[in-house]
């Protein structure tokens, strides 16, 4: 008989989504158990770029600091180069901070990079170790490896589940009220659920579509063997082949992948076959070590048609499929982690009613079309570029054929990863539990982003003058912004807040030039640091904070409009 263990919210998945919503639902004191198949955090590398956004969230949990330690060493370059090969002719760079010129360097940016971090360039396989390690943390969480969820039921008032062992020996009857499938691209829980993935798939380009070779191995020689100037990236654009390559722990071990074109041809690959495409890739003869070896698919631009069903819900890549281009399927997940994870918190604790959790779907299936969409654009800009055969050609006609590819790559590191508008602008502006106020944000573009408080979005950002971000001084639930020379009075919301049991602390700046950052004197902030209403004062508080928890228009008899005055 399989014994029986009762909890708030059962996680299918402990990547990134997996155990970051065990993170969040923890500090909360949510009770979760956590199953992953895998014996132990990621061996592979995956993931290779954690967005400045993401490092926001980091840095609200405390951590983003150890994130930032981790991965390159401190002063290893972060650069994003393209060459004809790995140690050829350079044809393009985008350089960018090191780990340790990042937070400083933060700190006199402005307009687009107004922000209290920079992005990291880090494998998955280093974030997962810092994740799990502030899951395990949590006196609520539950964390098992070498686990899995066998079935699930939705009765209607619960999720009854059948966990158990990789090989079987042991079982476990799970009772939850929640149950969520972060449990990757060929979800379990999606497949029971039967929600389809809805969007495109099967792009074939010369690179960034089709089936790809990726190679997890150590190559001691690299740096030395390499005229070039030291990078976290090298992509190869020739002719002959397509590949890129990422430091994973700037010494010895890299990330390599190659595209080929014929894709069963692909699955037949040996390791030699792999030392050969490497050799070709760098140029010149040079010894490495294979870790591992693996295939996966480039071109898919998908987005499950519903993240939820009833009490079961879909966070990461069982969501959303990307393309890696501008790296932005981990940190997507990331940020479903953060929009789900206080609003199952606030229907647990009786806060909310359980309407708050609909406005996941609403909230994060939009931005993941976006986010592919981007995702998308950038493989076409490096995927549809075509190498002509002069490329490396010591002659007058190379050197032409060079300059153009430069002038063209260099164009598209700046769309690729220089991507402030796709990092910070995304909004929740169709939600049911924002408050409208009449104002339109900035239109919404990849390389560019305009600070702008209107509901919906990321919050603006600015350094104090005693040096700490403004995001710092936000609770760690929900922040009532109190802001100007001569306060507002806070008490009905600080009253409405109560009633509902809400956790709400109203934070007071009184400069003018954040006055002026938000264009109002009061501004609520939500937990995952979305401007959720703002106002001017005088306004009734009691629909607001309604509004915002998910309890609709209508407040102890009185009808509140859905897009209140501001």
């Amino acid at each position: 008989m399989a014994s029986t263990l009762s909890v708030d919210v059962l996680i299918a998945g402990g990547g990134p989504c997996g155990l970051m919503l065990a993170i969040e639902l923890g500090r909360r004191g949510i009770r979760c158990l956590l199953v992953d198949a895998k014996p132990s955090t990621a061996f592979n590398p995956q993931a290779n770029a954690t967005q400045a956004r993401t490092m926001e969230h980091f840095r609200r949990l405390g951590f983003a600091h150890e994130i930032r330690s981790m991965g390159l060493p401190p002063d290893h370059p972060t650069d994003i180069a393209y060459l004809t090969r790995f140690a050829g002719i350079e044809l393009a760079r985008l350089r960018l901070p090191t780990a340790a010129a990042a937070p400083q360097a933060i700190k006199n940016m402005s307009g687009s990079w107004s922000a209290a971090e920079l992005p990291h360039r880090v494998s998955q396989k280093y974030v997962e170790v810092c994740l799990h390690r502030h899951a395990q943390q949590q006196a609520s969480v539950e964390i098992r490896y070498g686990w899995q969820l066998a079935s699930f039921k939705d009765t209607g008032c619960g999720i009854t589940a059948l966990v158990q062992s990789v090989k079987g020996e042991e079982q476990l009857l799970v009772q939850a009220a929640y149950l969520v499938g972060a449990d990757g691209a060929r979800s379990m829980v999606r497949h029971q659920l039967g929600i389809a993935l809805g969007g495109a798939t099967g792009f074939k380009r010369k690179f960034m579509g089709g089936k790809m070779l990726a190679v997890y191995l150590k190559a001691p020689d690299f740096y030395a063997r390499n005229p070039n100037d030291r990078s976290w990236m090298y992509v190869v654009v020739n002719p002959e082949l397509r590949a890129f390559i990422m430091s994973v722990d700037g010494v010895s071990e890299f990330a390599f992948h190659i595209q080929m074109a014929d894709d069963a041809a692909t699955e037949a690959l040996t390791e030699a076959d792999a030392r050969r495409l490497f050799v070709q890739a760098f140029g010149q003869t040079i010894y490495i070590e294979i870790l591992s070896m693996a295939t996966w698919m480039a071109g898919h631009a998908l987005v499950a048609e519903s993240f939820q069903k009833g009490r079961v819900f879909l966070g990461g890549d069982a969501a959303h499929l990307f393309t890696p281009t501008g790296g932005l399927g981990y940190n997507t997940a990331v940020e479903d982690a953060v929009n789900l994870s206080w609003k199952l918190a606030s229907v647990l604790k009786g806060q909310a009613p359980a309407a708050l959790l609909d406005s996941y779907h609403q909230e994060r299936h939009a931005l993941a079309e976006r986010n592919t969409g981007y995702a998308r654009q950038f493989a076409d800009s490096i995927g549809l570029f075509e190498a002509v055969p002069e490329l490396e050609d010591n002659s007058p006609q190379g050197e032409s054929a060079r300059a153009l590819a430069s002038d063209y790559l260099n164009g598209h590191a700046r769309r690729e990863f220089n991507i402030p508008g796709v990092t910070f602008g995304g909004r929740y502006d169709g939600s049911p539990i924002i408050v409208k106020d009449g104002t339109t944000a900035p239109p919404d573009a990849a390389n560019s982003y305009t600070p702008c408080a209107t509901p919906g979005g990321r919050p603006p950002h600015a350094w104090l003058s005693d040096g700490r971000s403004l995001f710092d001084t936000f609770h760690t639930e929900w922040t009532l912004l109190v802001l100007g020379p001569e306060p507002v009075d806070t008490t009905a919301f600080e009253y409405a807040a109560t009633t509902l049991g809400m956790d709400l602390k109203a934070v007071l700046h009184t400069s003018p030039e954040i006055l002026d950052l938000y264009q109002a004197p009061l501004v609520l902030i939500r937990p995952d640091q979305i401007v959720a209403w703002r106002g001017h004062g005088g306004e009734p508080a009691q629909p607001v904070v309604a509004k915002v928890m998910g309890s609709g228009d209508t407040v102890h008899g009185h009808t509140s409009d859905p897009d209140l005055p501001a």
